[in-house]
């Protein structure tokens, strides 16, 4: 399936930043942001508005496969109080490489801008992202998203059984062999 991620540039009230990037939606591309994508599995941002508290940049070219392998992962993701899409994103210098021709001259207003790299539903590969160090936020999934998740969980996950260690005082002494 292909998404898109809507990242916002929020102004804030501080004396040492003026404003901080977070993902706020991923939404399902059907097509309806072709006039944005470029090349299939090519990242293009496009500036879509201004308010007073921020600005608004739509992010295109994102698949998301799920994988059997990968079936705990979102299991644990579907059982929080609150299941929710990962985001992993970087401030990113190279602003021509990701940006339409269209934004671009707004874009280089900024020495950075936040680009989404890979969305995920899977809680174990989000934090295989944050150990690398890389940044990851979440939003939360829509119900839509999250029947089609256990779906795909139901079919594939399977918990491991448990097993049961024997206390150690049942196990027997290790004793040498009597003459």
């Amino acid at each position: 399936m292909r998404f898109a991620v809507l990242m916002r540039k929020q102004f804030v009230d501080n004396p040492w930043i003026s404003y901080r990037w977070a993902p706020q939606e991923v939404l399902p591309d059907f097509g309806q942001f072709n006039h944005v994508a470029a090349d299939a599995g090519k990242i293009v941002g496009q500036f879509l508005g201004r308010d007073d508290e921020g600005e608004s940049w739509l992010f295109t070219g994102y698949e998301l496969n799920l994988f059997p392998d990968e079936a705990e992962g979102y299991y644990l993701n579907l059982s929080a109080a609150q299941p929710c899409w990962f985001v992993m994103w970087r401030l990113e210098e190279d602003i021509e490489r990701y940006i339409d021709a269209q934004s671009i001259e707004l874009a280089k207003s900024e020495s950075t801008i936040a680009v989404p790299h890979r969305i995920c539903v899977s809680y174990n590969e989000a934090g295989r992202l944050l150990d690398g160090g890389e940044s990851v936020d979440n939003i939360p999934l829509s119900l839509e998203h999250a029947s089609w998740l256990q779906e795909f969980v139901n079919e594939h996950y399977r918990p491991e059984p448990k097993k049961r260690h024997r206390p150690e005082s049942f196990k027997g002494a290790n004793r040498g062999v009597e003459d």
